[in-house]
């Protein structure tokens, strides 16, 4: 039964990867039944920014749901709310009114929150699904009160409604409908600091649905932050685009830098999710600040590049989701100092593990590389825009990214090499084996995707370029020229790049020496040693660098923020302090925004419950009284 739900499932992630990518190519259409819902009716329309973001919804769900038929096979679990969470993201981005919208929404959210709740026994995973339950709601909240608020104003819950009269509503209204919008989208993208959420939800879900959340669900805030600032809203003042590229910026950074001292593997993935929305930002948020200063064809640039980098994280977050679950089911722990010694173990596993990580490093030339690169190229030609103020942004911006590059490429080192070098840690490592056929299946398509999108830039930008062409403003050209079938030429001849040129030149230094060798005639005979320890005879796994160890420079560096707590604890032994028996270091973080933002208002809402139980007083005299003053109130105010 499992393994029949998530083939049907894949089969979905296939329809709706075909109906997206028509989208893109411009076959737009409506699907309308009034009377399925109130206010409205059910109404789905395909144009080519939901048409991009549907094919992104299958993209993922495809090896996500062939991986899953080896990760869950003997559990049926989860499987109809699996199914539920797909098309329900399908529905969002072919939303094309408020009812339909709310509602796809609200079962994206409700299908993953009973998702990440499969594991209710382990008070983490309630607590995780809690937490989400509230953030997810509060956002909601938010997106319900902005869209109310435009159709009230424009007379239409339509959403092609507004773009026709957005332009006609006042600079307050707009700014207003934006800011509640931009807050209830930014919530499900895990923009900090409305992020608290996706590090305890991500890492508690299976790591199939984690793929998903991560690389789709997180998008579709994404898709609504990009709907609402150029489409529905149809652009706006300067400080909206400045909002979205700051938000990036701290958002990148802050992300990396958590990422850098986590030792759960889960959770290191899930705070990187929070660092690529944040590079997405980047570019969104320089696409808008071009817009608004009329400069098309860089806002289709920096909307171009945020694109590229929304399906380039779909594809290596989802790998490299899909690898930490292989991880889990062959060892039982997510915990990085319990595992090391995997590469020989699990050999598949930690070959599609490291592409992803080498795509997210952005090295050349995989995927991650290329958007990186539009984005810096994106935001070095701000010189074209005559604001002072605004080129500051620019370059807090290119500051953000260079900074969130470098720290991504030393936390994939630690990720990469404490996971899966070195000897086991644990017993549990020690006795892992490879995953199964239809794991590697589902792993493997995403290395495929990976490669492709860093090789062929000159294939897929001009099909993103397309989609984004509506969105960068008048200036915009419909069909802009992005080079030949070999180089990505930037608009303005700014730069250029081609990565297969880059994957040629790699291939022919890596080639080289062994020609060489072969020419010199060097002997083709192995052999095999252990690796040197130092001139120590046996090689124990406590010689090995532990992820504490890679992590402490860095909060040294950053100790202004991270803010760690120092433990020490030793056990001597009974006879003489000479001897120690144990010796046990931590150095926890401690959460700035948890510390300084949530935890006062959960002790402000507890101090507010504690008063407002004096008023239960169990007595129905009482209670019949409050009823008496809140209806003389209510005629009073009518």
């Amino acid at each position: 039964m499992a393994r029949l739900g998530y083939a049907l499932a894949a089969l979905v992630g296939l329809a709706a990867t075909a109906l997206g990518v028509a989208g893109m190519l411009g076959r737009a259409g409506t699907l309308a039944v009034p009377w399925l819902v109130p206010l409205g009716g059910l109404e789905l329309t395909l144009d080519p920014l939901g048409g991009f973001f549907l094919a992104l919804v299958g993209f993922v769900a495809v090896p996500a749901s062939v991986y899953a038929i080896g990760y869950a096979a003997g559990s049926t679990r989860g499987v109809l709310a699996y199914l539920v969470f797909i098309v329900s993201m399908c529905a969002v981005p072919l939303a094309a009114n408020v009812m339909t919208f709310a509602i796809a929404w609200e079962l994206m959210s409700l299908a993953s929150y009973f998702l990440v709740l499969q594991e209710r026994e382990r008070r983490e995973t309630a607590d995780a699904a809690w937490v989400y339950a509230v953030m997810t709601h509060a956002g909601l909240a938010c997106l319900l009160a902005g869209m109310l608020l435009l159709a009230a104003w424009t007379g239409s819950v339509r959403f092609a409604d507004w773009r026709a009269a957005a332009p006609a509503l006042s600079a307050g209204a707009r700014d207003l409908a934006f800011l509640l919008l931009a807050v209830g989208f930014a919530g499900k993208a895990g923009v900090i600091p409305l992020h608290v959420w996706l590090p305890l939800a991500h890492p508690a879900a299976p790591s199939h649905v984690s793929a998903l959340m991560s690389g789709v669900m997180i998008k579709l805030g994404v898709y609504g932050l990009v709907r609402a600032g150029t489409d529905w809203l149809g652009g706006g003042p300067a400080w909206w685009g400045t909002a979205v590229l700051l938000a990036g910026v701290v958002s990148a950074v802050v992300g990396v830098l958590y990422a850098l001292v986590e030792h759960d593997l889960k959770r290191l993935l899930a705070f990187h999710s929070i660092e690529n929305v944040g590079i997405i930002l980047i570019g969104v948020g320089a696409g808008m600040l071009y817009r608004h200063a009329g400069l098309g064809e860089l806002a289709l640039l920096g909307l171009a590049a945020g694109l590229y980098h929304t399906v380039n994280h779909a594809a290596f977050k989802g790998l490299l989701f899909l690898g930490a679950g292989a991880v889990v089911h062959a060892t039982g722990t997510r915990d990085m100092e319990r595992l090391g010694g995997l590469v020989k173990r699990m050999p598949w596993t930690a070959a599609c593990f490291l592409v992803g990580a080498a795509a997210i490093a952005a090295l050349p030339p995989l995927n991650g590389f290329v958007s990186e690169w539009l984005t810096f190229v994106a935001l070095l030609q701000n010189t074209r825009v005559a604001a002072p103020a605004l080129n500051l942004v620019f370059a807090l911006g290119i500051a953000g990214l260079a900074l969130t590059s470098g720290l991504a490429m030393a936390c994939f080192v630690k990720a990469y090499g404490i996971t899966f070098l070195a000897l086991p840690r644990s017993e549990a490592a020690g006795r892992a084996r490879e995953a199964g056929a239809a794991m590697r299946a589902g792993m493997l398509l995403l290395v495929a995707a990976c490669v492709a999108l860093g090789l062929g830039p000159t294939v897929v930008l001009p099909r993103l370029a397309a989609v984004a062409a509506p969105l960068a403003g008048p200036g915009a050209p419909a069909r802009p020229g992005l080079g030949d079938w070999l180089t990505v030429q930037v608009p303005g001849d700014f730069a250029s790049l081609s990565t297969l040129a880059i994957a040629a030149a790699l291939a022919l230094g890596l080639a080289a020496p062994l020609v060489a060798l072969r020419l010199a005639g060097a002997s083709r005979r192995r052999r095999l040693y252990e690796t040197w320890g130092c001139g120590r005879m046996l090689q124990t796994a406590r010689m090995a660098y532990t992820a504490t160890a890679f992590a402490n420079p860095f909060k040294r560096v950053f100790d202004f923020f991270y803010r760690p707590v120092k433990r020490l604890d030793i056990e001597f032994h009974p006879a003489s302090r000479l001897f120690v028996e144990r010796i046990e270091y931590a150095n926890p973080t401690r959460s700035i925004f948890e510390d300084w933002l949530y935890r006062p208002v959960l002790d402000a809402l507890h101090a507010a419950a504690r008063h407002a139980r004096a008023i239960q007083s169990g007595s129905a005299n009482l209670y019949l009284a409050y009823i008496l003053v809140a209806l003389l109130v209510l005629l009073v105010l009518a």
